[in-house]
């Protein structure tokens, strides 16, 4: 019971570490361990030996914290995924493929925004990581519980056909939540309206179930698939992959074309505008010619009315003088 317990008292700090921002883990670990001294050693040292999750990891955990939802509509199509392979439906199987490849780009968008919130965004190679871990996800029913913990540590990765590696891959294991009932699908991908999930509330929700990793684990698996059944399954699912690549690349090139349609008409747009600048210019030029030739003629004028003036002046006196003499 006290191992229970431990067990307990360490998955409740760890939810709320593993919840803060990313550069914010080590010091906020410090403090926790320090905080947990009156519990005596084993707690204290458990909480500094907390690893640090990766940076992909930690982009999962933002979700898992902030937008729950997105992981649990991801963990239902998983287990469709699986069922679909387990009947061999080829039909199916292409049908739930291009809804994950539907479901892992709003995840991943999801990933970039809750991190550029949480003050860390993340880079192309990161988000591919975040992108094969939710594949992951969606290939096992351990690492879907593993990611949904919010204590992931690392990236996950899954071949289509083996269970994902989860050693090492989560922080305090023996207290991942049994598996949660899924609801039913959402209207908008990473629109949850939901509040993040507090400690208080991850220990309340934590019963006295068996760890999600345990059940797992220890759930009795039907027996394995001939060498033939895991070719079809792995074609089927290659195929749907396969029609959605084909999909997206028509797209992509109706797109290209548009594109070079939009450039075309705007280079011959900026082409004519050239031109018209050009021809505007050669005007504007001829036309600060004339203003300044007749602003000179215009200056020369006035020069030459003013002598003008002048002189009528002076001769105007000069008739005065001469009549005043004769009188």
């Amino acid at each position: 019971m006290m191992a229970c317990m431990d067990d307990s008292a360490l998955a409740d700090i760890a939810n709320g570490l593993y919840a803060l921002p990313f550069d914010e883990f080590m010091a906020a670990r410090t403090a926790a361990a320090k905080a947990a001294a009156d519990s005596g050693p084993g707690l204290p040292a458990a909480v500094r030996a907390l690893p640090k999750p990766s940076v992909a990891a930690w982009a999962i955990n933002m979700l898992a914290v902030h937008h729950p939802d997105i992981l649990v509509q991801l963990a239902d199509l998983g287990g469709r995924m699986r069922a679909a392979q387990s009947s061999l439906d080829a039909v199916g199987l292409r049908e739930l493929g291009r809804e994950r490849r539907t479901l892992l780009a709003a995840a991943v968008d999801a990933a970039h925004s809750v991190t550029k919130e949480q003050g860390r965004g993340i880079s192309a190679t990161i988000a591919a990581d975040v992108e094969r871990t939710l594949r992951a996800l969606t290939a096992d029913a351990g690492a879907a519980a593993a990611v949904q913990s919010g204590r992931l540590l690392q990236a996950l990765s899954a071949d289509g056909v083996d269970t994902v590696d989860l050693e090492g891959a989560v922080a305090v294991p023996e207290a991942v939540p049994a598996h949660r009932s899924v609801p039913p699908p959402l209207a908008g991908v990473g629109a949850s309206g939901k509040k993040p999930r507090t400690t208080a509330e991850g220990t309340a929700r934590r019963p006295a179930d068996k760890p999600r990793l345990q059940a797992v684990r220890q759930t009795p698996r039907p027996a394995s698939p001939s060498a033939l059944e895991k070719a079809q399954t792995a074609d089927a699912e290659a195929k749907a992959d396969a029609d959605a690549a084909v999909q997206e690349a028509q797209e992509r090139t109706a797109q290209l074309e548009e594109a070079e349609t939009e450039f075309s008409r705007l280079t011959a747009q900026t082409r004519d505008l050239r031109a018209l600048l050009k021809s505007s210019e050669e005007q504007l030029d001829e036309a600060r010619k004339l203003r300044e030739t007749a602003a000179a003629e215009a200056k020369q004028a006035a020069r030459t009315a003013d002598k003008a003036r002048r002189s009528a002046t002076l001769a105007h006196e000069r008739v005065l003088r001469l009549g005043n003499t004769r009188n």
